[in-house]
């Protein structure tokens, strides 16, 4: 509608005070509104809708972006919860592994205590089946060195030490002194229950010290209760007489 035909609706419908008011409060406006203004205006509301969109959906993300945090911190307290159920666990394990080492310690304590008794036992039944075994080549030697050898036997044999050097000395199972065809010989010999090659060879490293210290042709000897073939090949070999316990009656 324009504006001319405002004026003229004002003028009929209004008496002639009030049209007349209202005529200056229109040219009022007219005077403060232009179309330009009001296109401006119009920009200024779409500009402010559109940053009120903006602003909507900003807090839209941020809402969705708080939600995700919320998340992943609520996720996290359960992974921390079940780090420290963990931690939990793990030095409850470890309490009770301290306490099965210590159980355990004191088991491996007792066996190895045990195992100490059976050696010390083993070590005594050792040497009570060795010196039985040389108490019996004490006796039956003499015979059967004269038989088998024709060496004659001077006095005792027995148990002793022999000095290799100052204050060191050498154990000997069997020692004693013999004749054969009027040559003086020095008996040396060990006893064994089960002869080895091994024992041989550390009987002569033996043997060469003493002859260092005892001037008299020496007489090496070994008896046991059981030796190997090859034993007592080697035994022969080596020149050292053999003699079994089955022979000792």
């Amino acid at each position: 509608m324009k504006a001319k035909e405002i004026l003229k609706k004002i003028q009929e419908v209004f008496p002639p005070n009030q049209a007349k008011v209202l005529l200056d409060l229109v040219a009022l406006l007219d005077d403060l509104v232009k179309v330009s203004d009001f296109n401006e205006l119009k920009a200024i509301v779409a500009d402010l809708v559109k940053a009120q969109k903006e602003l909507a959906q900003a807090q839209k993300n941020t809402e969705e972006e708080l939600r995700k945090l919320s998340q992943e911190v609520k996720e996290l307290a359960q992974a921390q919860k079940k780090t420290e159920e963990r931690l939990e666990e793990l030095a409850l394990a470890q309490k009770k592994t301290e306490e099965e080492v210590r159980l355990l310690t004191k088991e491996v304590k007792k066996i190895k205590f045990d195992l100490e008794n059976v050696k010390d036992h083993v070590g005594a039944l050792a040497n009570t089946v060795g010196y039985t075994l040389e108490n019996e080549a004490y006796k039956y030697l003499p015979k059967l060195l004269k038989e088998f050898y024709n060496i004659q036997v001077l006095g005792d044999l027995k148990r002793d030490f022999i000095e290799i050097a100052p204050k060191k000395y050498v154990e000997i199972n069997i020692l004693g002194r013999a004749k054969k065809d009027g040559e003086d010989l020095f008996i040396v010999g060990e006893s064994k229950v089960q002869l080895r090659i091994s024992h041989i060879k550390e009987f002569k490293k033996k043997l060469e010290k003493i002859r260092e210290v005892v001037k008299i042709k020496l007489l090496p000897i070994f008896v046991c209760h059981q030796a190997k073939p090859e034993v007592k090949q080697f035994c022969s070999e080596q020149g050292i007489l053999l003699f079994l316990s089955y022979q000792f009656k």
